[in-house]
């Protein structure tokens, strides 16, 4: 491979650098007459905790839930692991699995117990055998710090549990990277912490992280770049002290002034 694949990398006719997991290049997306993504282009590394913020409407959210084809793209194209993004079936199955959600509502599944909720996954479409499912979601429940909840259901949880358990859930497909759509956005003040401090550890851990959120504290933290939409198309990227210190774009200072100093 030569040395400046990096300059002419496009997946049309250069294969991404190892590193890269997540490649998305000139994506666009419309909901009806509104253009909510606007030629994107991102690359996300492996092992790299990616913050996106942005003022609501700017497709933050959008961007975030095509990377696993819970929306499609009008144009443009989005690969995962040097695969592109299969359109649906069994090859959308698998590679979802390989990709974690967590949503700002927790989705889990309300007739089964957190037990079952963290099992069923790993059963259906990773194929493993009960005992070592089980074995594996207690181990993670216990990493999120929700192990004693195991054998109750969700609406017998807190918002902050329940979210630990998505968390858990997710972690049990074991993703190559994780998607986090406003994971904290529905929570009460008191337990956003709580699911914070397990992205925090996991993004110290090194797992590929995308991370929708309005918690500018976790984007200075964990964050190892910070990208800034408004209007369907980022604006400006950068690593977090540089975009906090010193953003670039009027619409990022704008935005942070409106946040920052209310």
């Amino acid at each position: 491979m030569s040395d400046d694949v990096s300059l002419t990398k496009d997946p049309a006719d250069a294969p991404p650098l190892a590193e890269d997991l997540v490649v998305l290049r000139d994506v666009n997306k419309h909901f009806g007459a509104l253009h909510v993504l606007q030629d994107i282009n991102l690359t996300i590394r492996r092992g790299e905790v990616v913050v996106v913020i942005g003022p609501s409407g700017s497709g933050k959210s959008t961007l975030c839930r095509t990377i696993n084809r819970l929306e499609t793209i009008d144009s443009g194209t989005i690969s995962i692991d040097g695969r592109a993004l299969p359109a649906e079936g069994r090859e959308l199955a698998r590679l979802r699995a390989d990709v974690g959600m967590v949503f700002q509502s927790f989705n889990l599944f309300a007739h089964k117990t957190v037990l079952q909720n963290v099992t069923l996954g790993q059963i259906k479409v990773r194929r493993r055998g009960r005992a070592e499912a089980e074995a594996n979601a207690r181990a993670l429940l216990d990493r999120v710090g929700v192990a004693n909840q195991a054998d109750k259901y969700p609406a017998q949880l807190s918002g902050g549990q329940q979210q630990r358990v998505a968390i858990a859930r997710a972690l049990a497909m074991e993703p190559k990277v994780m998607l986090f759509d406003e994971p904290t956005s529905a929570l009460d003040p008191e337990m956003i912490n709580e699911v914070l401090e397990v992205m925090q550890q996991l993004a110290r851990e090194g797992m590929t992280m995308v991370v929708v959120t309005h918690e500018m504290g976790f984007a200075r933290s964990a964050a190892d770049r910070v990208v800034f939409m408004a209007d369907g198309r980022i604006v400006e990227q950068a690593e977090p002290h540089q975009f906090f210190d010193n953003p670039r774009s009027d619409r990022a200072k704008d935005f942070l002034s409106k946040i920052l100093h209310h």
